[in-house]
């Protein structure tokens, strides 16, 4: 199986160019059976990716544009009463499928943010009553401009706090730009993205890196550091348990697609700031001092000690 994550990964390579450790780190959460929030201003490849995660893996994939005129319901589904049979008939939504993707989820309605509230957290759609479980695996990519683009507004923290991680993509290097204009001037490098697993490889996979083992000095590592994040004079909101169990899921996958049947502590300092840094508000006294969640984060990964190596 982890042949089959290196070759999803070098397919994904094929059409996403100079981004091997964001592709890394999405084949990461979908392993570790999260979602993705992808913020960067337009044009970096958001959506190739997703489009590319979605061909090497064959899962069923749908996108919607988010607009301040998309309706929850766009998202969901609903209910239509069909004479024939005297009863409600569900259509589904969007979201129904294995692969979402949200593109600019924060230029729409706090209201329609919130259909997926339901959906990321329990994989499941409910609808006059009746819940319409998601197909498996299940995998939410939402992208989003940086804030105080025009007609964006921020996510609610409930919201955030259900993406496992937020990443960006960034400005390719300039060899890396070059590669994608000489690409682009024949077919669509998407087209070349081949089949490498299906879903029921990739459930296979998700339930390996279940298994992957953690000790006991690491789990308490791991909640030393999500510690360290409430206790900071100046994070005025830390990050939530939803967030230790996260760095473990990612901690376990990093070992995984590592090679290794057990955790050590560079996998969760490779993964701390993707986890984290959304989860947390920072005090006016840190804006004003010019500090940064990405700062604090690194001091807090210098400030607590890591636990020697154990292997299982």
């Amino acid at each position: 199986m982890q042949e089959k994550a290196a070759r999803i990964i070098n397919e994904v390579k094929k059409a996403v160019v100079g981004k091997d450790v964001i592709i890394r780190k999405v084949l990461m959460v979908i392993l570790a059976q999260g979602h993705i929030l992808l913020e960067d201003i337009p044009g970096v490849g958001k959506t190739t990716l997703a489009l590319a995660f979605s061909k090497a893996m064959s899962l069923d994939y749908k996108r919607v544009q988010f607009t301040p005129d998309v309706m929850p319901t766009d998202v969901t589904g609903f209910s239509i009463y069909n004479k024939a049979t005297g009863s409600l008939e569900y259509k589904p939504g969007a979201a129904l499928c294995n692969l979402f993707l949200a593109d600019e989820i924060n230029r729409t309605s706090s209201k329609t943010q919130s259909a997926l509230l339901e959906v990321m957290e329990e994989g499941s759609i409910t609808v006059d009553g009746t819940t319409h479980p998601t197909p498996k695996p299940y995998i939410v990519i939402a992208t989003q401009n940086p804030i105080g683009s025009v007609g964006t507004q921020m996510l609610p923290d409930s919201q955030l706090d259900r993406f496992m991680v937020r990443l960006t993509m960034g400005y390719p290097e300039l060899s890396d730009e070059i590669e994608i204009l000489k690409r682009k001037q024949g077919d669509d490098p998407l087209e070349s993205v081949q089949k490498a697993a299906d879903a029921r490889e990739i459930l296979a996979m998700q339930n390996e890196t279940d298994t992957v083992y953690l000790s006991n000095d690491l789990y308490g590592y791991i909640a030393r550091l999500v510690s360290a994040t409430r206790e900071n004079s100046l994070i005025r909101l830390g990050a939530s348990p939803r967030g230790s169990i996260a760095l473990v899921k990612m901690a376990q996958a990093s070992a995984y697609l590592s090679g290794r049947d057990y955790v050590v502590p560079k996998d969760v300092q490779s993964v701390f700031a993707d986890v984290v840094e959304h989860r947390i508000i920072l005090k006016p006294q840190a804006k004003i001092g010019n500090v940064t969640a990405a700062g604090l984060l690194r001091d807090i990964l210098r400030d607590v000690p890591a636990p020697a190596v154990a292997q299982k």
